[in-house]
């Protein structure tokens, strides 16, 4: 059956924390415009996981309703840092830092949304431009005693933690992108909410009708605690290989698996509850099939799929990558580091002494030892390397 509005806002109300407002929502659907959904990324990482899948596949029935997604990269918000969540002033990025991020972004989104109703935009466009006469002017549109609304800031004031004066700008100048693009809808996560509805209130502000905000809940990751984040080593990224992205589904919480197929896949909910049900491993061997289908395509799960067994089983795969090793350098620190398995010969010293790698699938305890042409270095369950002396 095609999308209709009514099948839309029906999904929009099951997995949406708030809509402000229902009825505006509805009626702009209802118009017969062509809209302009916005949703916002500061490139702090140049990384998308299955957390921004959340959003990413609402938009992409937004577009099913012939309606324009306005991807916005927050190249100069970015050298800032969003302070939503943050106990303490972010380190900022330079320009060059965020743009470079920005640039795998396109390509990562378009494995969700139509490229052809996708516009890129990039907010250093219009507030790289302003003069110090027009900040001071948004300025005074806001209050410090409704910035210090904000839960992190009132938290952080509190504590006697120092709030930048930059940061309180933060939701002001994500609050004015809307502005500049004229956007009939924005979406977000929860931690959001604040800004999105500063955007609202600037639209008024400037004479333009007020967006409508969808907010949805933050995919947790795979610790099962914390929001999914690449910092914090808990998410499956978009652009992950294929068996990487097996291993990683494999690894979801048995408590969130329901929610995973929910909020990431097409799957039937129904058939999932019931896999849940009756066989939890068999339920996360679908999600994970479904998940690697959806970003590399069918015929990459078999592969992967073999893969994670024979890793789980304690053998070593059969296609892993080749390292060359020079032979002033045969021995297991630098074939670590040659390997990028270990960042430096510090980390692969940390990663030995913690039994976290082997060589030929005997745990490595001597940080000197050599290594041979046709052995196999690894780290962890899912890292192997044939070395091949030069």
């Amino acid at each position: 059956m095609s999308l209709t509005v009514e099948k839309l806002m029906q999904l929009l109300e099951r997995d949406a924390v708030d809509i402000f407002s229902k009825e505006g929502l509805k009626e702009r659907l209802l118009s017969g415009k062509k809209l302009k959904i916005k949703l916002g990324a500061d490139p702090s990482r140049p990384d998308l996981h299955l957390g921004h899948s959340v959003v990413l596949r609402k938009l992409k029935l937004f577009q099913e309703l012939g309606h324009e997604i306005v991807f916005l990269i927050g190249d100069f918000t970015g050298m800032i840092g969003d302070p939503s969540g943050k106990s303490k002033t972010r380190q900022p990025l330079t320009f060059e830092q965020t743009r470079k991020n920005g640039q795998t972004y396109l390509e990562q989104v378009t494995k969700i949304l139509d490229k052809d109703k996708t516009k890129i935009v990039y907010n250093s466009e219009w507030l790289g431009k302003m003069k110090f006469a027009d900040v001071l002017s948004l300025a005074g549109k806001y209050t410090v005693a409704r910035i210090m609304e904000r839960d992190d800031f009132a938290k952080r004031f509190a504590e006697n933690q120092p709030i930048g004066m930059h940061e309180m700008f933060y939701p002001l100048m994500q609050g004015y992108d809307s502005v500049a693009i004229e956007a009939d809808i924005e979406v977000g996560g929860t931690d959001q909410t604040f800004n999105l509805l500063v955007g609202r209130e600037l639209q008024k502000d400037y004479g333009q009708k007020p967006q409508e905000v969808i907010t949805f809940s933050l995919l947790p990751g795979l610790d099962g605690v914390e929001k999914m984040s690449k910092s914090l080593d808990n998410y499956i990224g978009l652009d992950e290989p294929a068996d990487i992205m097996f291993e990683k589904c494999m690894k979801v919480p048995d408590t969130l698996i329901s929610d995973y197929f929910r909020l990431t896949t097409d799957f039937d909910l129904d058939k999932a509850e019931e896999l849940i049900d009756s066989d939890i491993r068999q339920a996360h061997f679908i999600y994970a099939r479904e998940i690697v289908k959806m970003y590399h395509g069918e015929e990459a799960v078999a592969d992967a799929e073999k893969r994670y067994l024979e890793v789980a089983g304690g053998k070593i795969p059969d296609n892993i990558d080749v390292i060359k090793v020079p032979k002033d350098k045969a021995n297991v620190i630098d074939a670590l580091v040659i390997s990028g398995f270990c960042s430096s010969k510090n980390d692969a010293r940390r990663t030995i002494q913690g039994k976290g790698s082997k060589l030929d699938g005997v745990v490595i305890n001597d940080i000197s030892q050599a290594v041979e042409s046709g052995q196999v270095i690894s780290k962890g369950k899912n890292k192997f390397a044939k070395i091949e002396i030069e």
